[in-house]
């Protein structure tokens, strides 16, 4: 994976999660139904996120070239930024059980 589409992907994921927060916080529900669907879906996002991780941990291990140390460089970054990602998850979803 290169850097721009591992940048791009998690800009999507980003952009992903931020937009489906902003649509359900100003869908004209109640609070309770607005917060068990951010809930719901913010764990979906989890999951995918852990998905992610998984897979590119997975995919660190098969690399074996020249580009080796580029590779796990770029993996790194990309398991890094999902890993704070799946952190920022796990805040809003601590923050809306909260409420």
């Amino acid at each position: 994976m290169s850097k721009n589409s591992t940048n791009s992907f998690i800009s999507l994921l980003i952009g992903l999660i931020v937009g489906g927060i902003v649509g359900i916080l100003f869908a004209p529900d109640k609070g309770n139904n607005t917060r068990d669907r951010l809930t719901f879906r913010l764990n979906q996002y989890r999951k995918k996120l852990e998905d992610l991780i998984a897979e590119i941990t997975d995919e660190k291990e098969l690399v074996k070239s020249e580009a080796k140390d580029k590779g796990n460089k770029v993996v790194n970054e990309a398991k890094t930024k999902a890993e704070r990602l799946l952190k920022d998850v796990d805040g809003i979803l601590s923050k809306i059980k909260e409420n």
